[in-house]
């Protein structure tokens, strides 16, 4: 099934493909609407067969769709196409409109060797930035890989297919499954290759694999089979990349074996805790963390190998001979005093949450699009000013918004986007301009069915004579042909009315009245008839004619009586 040329939605024209994987091709195409150039990613037509994939797949487009940053890919826009297979059977295409980015997936450029620590360290920066705003966000990636990491000709990293992933993995039952979809298990975390539920520790697992691989050239799990992988990210200890790569430093080891990890208590437990340590990396210090007590608090589970503060009392009184225990259990004091603090604290907190006010106001780093819409450019300038966005105009034909006014803004108007981000301002150029159509020597007809389909309205209509244009034809239009009009503009016609106007010929000699009326403005017909009656006089004038002076069909027979007596 041939997709170039297809168009989604009534909006979107699918062009050349420019990639593909195991779950999509990816084409390039243009935004018929706003004219401009996006990236269209066409899902296998076998994952729209369920459902709950379809409900799924729209609900994480639409989470995607919101996440605004430099660092990420734009989701532009999802839907389903109705499309016929080859074998004539209706399937419906799942689509996603995203930014369209210049560069090199990050897996082609491991595929040409292991990137300098230095390189592969701004990489990862940029992947981890980016995952920092969409766990905030509470989007969990899933699916981190080098094959979802673009890295543009400027060098900037943007991280795609937000969302898809989760869509893609609540629809399938098995790790055989899902990597079916998703591509490979290289990537998988242990609780992903469990099937546990997932958080954002999860992606900083796939991240650290990714961190590996360029600095090694290759994921630190390979196996015959998917299932062969995904069991040694459960049960096998990875090695360290200074083992595969000796120009690894002894820092960044560190940094890889703490995000691999498989325990995910003992793992980073932030993009900005891992970012962090990246970077201290980078500038030749060994990261040195404790584990992490925030992690129960954060994600609701209890880090494994942790002693809470009994447990540690107790193993203090078994090893240490010294300490004796006195008091078998606390004071009664203390527990009731312990119980009214809690009770105080539970009532204070209730006390808050009634008494809350919701609030419209923004983080000081994010502001609302403004609607500039109608307004000129120089006025949406001032506007978006006053917001803290910068303007970049871009101008665009459109049918019904006057020229100079604004069109709108990408990202649209109402987004919340953070401080500082470009905003896109669409200018109206006017109406396409239109070219006035050649129609002459076409019937009236013709003519007014050729100025319809060009977007003109045919206008008054001018009847002249003519010698050689036959009636009811086209002799001339105003504005010319050929000249540029604004759509619906009117054109006037010139047509023939199929006659030529008779001179009186009276008093001419028959040589002079015959070579007058066959000339090229009369091309009529002259038919001598010689009067017996009256007697000839030099030069035989003509006595009178017929038809007399005045309008008569064209190519007419014109007696012309001479005398000749």
């Amino acid at each position: 099934m041939n997709d170039e040329g297809r168009v989604l939605a009534g909006r979107y024209r699918v062009g050349a493909l420019i990639g593909r994987g195991g779950m999509s091709d990816v084409h390039v195409g243009t935004d018929t609407r706003l004219g401009r150039q996006v990236a269209i990613k066409l899902l296998k037509p076998q994952l729209a067969t369920d459902p709950a994939f379809r409900m799924r797949f729209r609900q994480e487009a639409q989470s995607a769709a919101r996440m605004a940053h430099p660092t990420i890919v734009r989701v532009f826009d999802a839907g389903e196409e109705t499309v016929v297979d080859a074998s004539g059977h209706e399937v419906q295409l799942p689509f996603i409109v995203m930014e369209f980015v210049e560069g090199r997936l990050l897996k082609d450029v491991i595929h040409d060797g292991p990137l300098e620590a230095q390189a592969a360290v701004r990489v990862i920066e940029g992947v981890l930035t980016a995952l920092e705003y969409s766990h905030r966000a509470g989007v969990v990636h899933r699916d981190i890989k080098p094959g979802n990491i673009m890295i543009t000709t400027s060098g900037q990293v943007k991280v795609m297919d937000f969302g898809i992933a989760r869509a893609v993995s609540d629809s399938a039952t098995t790790v055989a499954q899902t990597t079916a979809i998703l591509g490979t298990a290289a990537y998988f975390s242990p609780e992903q290759a469990k099937g546990e539920t997932v958080d954002a520790r999860t992606d900083l697992y796939s991240t650290g694999v990714v961190l590996f691989e360029m600095l090694t050239g290759r994921p630190p799990f390979r196996g015959d089979t998917p299932v062969a992988v995904a069991y040694q990210h459960v049960s096998e200890k990875p090695v360290k990349p200074s083992t595969v790569n000796p120009r690894v430093s002894p820092a960044l080891d560190v940094v890889v074996m703490k995000a691999l990890e498989k325990d995910r208590t003992r793992r980073y437990q932030t993009a900005a805790e891992f970012r962090d340590d990246v970077e201290m990396a980078a500038a030749g210090k060994v990261p040195v963390r404790q584990p992490a007590e925030g992690a129960a608090a954060l994600f609701g589970a209890t880090p494994t190998g942790s002693l809470s503060t009994s447990e540690l009392a107790l193993r203090q009184l078994a090893e240490d001979d010294t300490m004796v225990r006195t008091q078998r259990r606390p004071p009664a004091i203390w527990i009731w005093s312990g119980i009214l603090a809690v009770v105080v604290i539970v009532v204070a907190v209730m006390y808050w949450a009634f008494n809350l006010q919701p609030t419209d106001d923004l983080p000081s780093n994010v502001r609302e699009v403004p609607s500039v819409a109608g307004l000129t450019y120089e006025e949406a300038v001032s506007v978006l000013q006053e917001q803290t966005l910068p303007a970049t105009p871009v101008e665009q034909t459109h049918d019904t918004v006057p020229a100079g006014q604004v069109i709108g803004t990408d990202p649209p108007a109402g987004e919340k986007v953070p401080t500082a981000t470009p905003i896109t301002v669409f200018v109206s150029t006017g109406q396409v301009p239109v070219t006035v159509p050649a129609v002459t020597n076409m019937t009236v007809d013709q003519a007014k069915q050729a100025l319809t389909d060009a977007g003109l309205v045919p206008g008054t209509e001018t009847r002249e004579s003519s010698a050689s244009v036959p009636g009811d034809t086209v002799l001339a239009t105003a504005p010319e042909a050929g000249a540029s009009v604004q759509r619906g503009s009117s054109v006037n016609l010139t047509i023939s009315n199929g006659t030529v106007t008779l001179p009186d010929l009276t008093g001419y000699t028959l040589a002079a009245a015959s070579e007058s009326l066959r000339a090229d403005d009369l091309q009529l017909n002259p038919v001598p008839q010689p009067d017996p009656a009256c007697k000839a006089q030099p030069g035989s004038p003509i006595t009178r004619q017929s038809p007399a002076p005045g309008d008569v069909p064209q190519r007419s027979d014109i007696q012309l009586t001479y005398c000749a007596g």
